[in-house]
C-alpha cells in the first residue's frame, strides 16, 4: 500500500541535506583562508598541482565561498547544486590512493554519504523549498526547478 508523499516531510529533509552538506564545504573553504599552507598541500598531494600561491587560493576559496553561501540559501539550484555536486565529486575521486588502504584512511570514506547527499539535492533539487529562494510560486518551474 502506497502512501501519499508528505512533502514537508521531504523539505525538511532536503533542508537538514543541504544544512548538512554547506557545513562540511563552509569548513574545507574557510581552510582556505584561515590556512593557505594547509590547502596548498592538498592541491599538491591529491590534484598534482604543485605550487599554487596564496593569492590564487583566496581568489578559488572567494569563489567556492560565494557558491556555497547561494547553495544553502537555494539560489541558482541548477547550478549552484551542480556545482556543489561536482566540487565535492571531483574531491571524493581525487582521494582515489586513500581508500586502497581503507583502515588507515576510515576518514576518507564519509565523502561517499556525502556524494549521495549532493547527488540527492541536485536530483531533487525542485522539491528543496524549505527555507530556499524562490522567485514565487508561480515561477518554481523556472531553471531552478528544471528536470525535478
Amino acid at each position: 500500500m502506497n502512501k501519499p508523499l508528505d512533502i514537508n516531510k521531504l523539505e525538511y529533509s532536503l533542508l537538514a541535506l543541504r544544512l548538512g552538506v554547506f557545513i562540511v564545504m563552509f569548513m574545507w573553504t574557510l581552510d582556505k583562508f584561515v590556512n593557505p599552507g594547509h590547502a596548498a598541500a592538498i592541491f599538491a598531494n591529491f590534484y598534482f598541482l604543485e605550487g599554487i600561491g596564496a593569492t590564487v587560493l583566496y581568489a578559488l576559496a572567494a569563489i567556492e565561498m560565494v557558491v556555497i553561501l547561494m547553495f544553502v540559501a537555494g539560489v541558482a539550484r541548477t547550478w549552484t547544486y551542480g556545482a556543489v555536486f561536482l566540487l565535492h565529486g571531483v574531491s571524493t575521486l581525487a582521494s582515489f590512493n586513500q581508500y586502497l588502504n581503507p583502515f588507515s584512511n576510515l576518514l576518507f570514506f564519509a565523502a561517499w554519504p556525502m556524494l549521495a547527499a549532493c547527488f540527492a539535492l541536485f536530483m531533487l533539487r525542485g522539491h528543496d523549498n524549505k527555507f530556499a529562494y524562490t522567485r514565487s510560486a508561480n515561477q518554481r518551474t523556472g531553471s531552478d526547478t528544471a528536470n525535478a
